[in-house]
């Protein structure tokens, strides 16, 4: 339409932050592909390196492409809310894809190698996650994305969908350092404590995992930073609400 309002600008501050993340998401994938490649023999799937692809895995899916499907909302404020929606739902499986294939490798591996799953406190957490990731979006696909669920059942929905989608990522990092720490009491127990340079780059791939994720909860729980509806999408949900619940949507805000 000619008459349509022009893009609101960016909120002051916001574009930092979302730099920053992302620098700092990088810099957490280039520190575990140095980790894995540079002390770990690096990564390759039907031999003795399988297992490796598995912490690659989940910090790529479970952290970095989890935590930018959470900023799409803030990141593409002024693009349509159904493109925006696709785009969080599209990320958050691919993260998922990603994080089933690092599964298969660490259970692959345990396999082959004759080592006993699921009996850490790193696979419990990371299980929980994983699985409770899976029904989120499952979940939020039915809720927000396949046509049929009323405007009322969608709004008592969305703050357990929001909730729970910050919690997840936080238990994911959670699971990241717990599994960090596991793998080199397996592997440098004996030298770890002597500050070698393997257990030191571990460690601040640890704090580069807790830097992303502050920053990303940081944009998160600005109030100021939220997407603002578009008018024509007010428009929109105005009408929805009153087809699916037969009432007027005032005051529904």
């Amino acid at each position: 339409a000619m008459d349509r309002a022009p893009p609101s600008p960016s909120p002051a501050g916001l574009s930092a932050y979302v730099a920053v993340s992302q620098l700092l998401g990088l810099t957490l994938l280039a520190a575990t592909g140095a980790w894995l490649g540079h002390y770990r023999g690096g990564v390759a799937w039907h031999s003795p390196l399988q297992f490796n692809a598995h912490p690659l895995c989940m910090v790529l899916g479970m952290v970095f492409l989890q935590g930018d499907a959470l900023l799409v909302y803030r990141v593409f404020r002024n693009e349509a809310k159904r493109s925006t929606k696709a785009l969080h739902a599209v990320l958050h499986g691919l993260a998922l894809l990603i994080a089933l294939i690092g599964l298969v490798a660490v259970f692959e591996s345990h396999h082959t190698k004759g080592i006993p799953d699921m009996y850490s406190l790193h696979s419990w957490c990371g299980m929980a996650a994983f699985v409770l990731y899976l029904v989120q979006w499952l979940l939020g696909c039915g809720f927000f994305l396949v046509p049929g669920a009323s405007f009322s059942l969608r709004g008592r929905y969305k703050p357990h969908h929001i909730f729970f989608g910050i919690a997840l990522f936080a238990l994911s990092i959670a699971s990241c350092l717990l599994g960090i720490t596991e793998m080199l009491l397996f592997n440098i127990r004996d030298s770890y404590s002597h500050f070698v340079p393997e257990g030191v780059l571990a460690n601040a791939l640890g704090l580069l995992l807790v830097a992303f994720g502050l920053v990303v909860g940081y944009v998160l729980m600005r109030d100021d930073w939220k997407r603002v509806p578009l008018a024509e999408e007010m428009a929109l949900s105005m009408d929805f609400k009153t087809l699916t619940e037969g009432e007027s949507p005032e005051g529904s805000q």
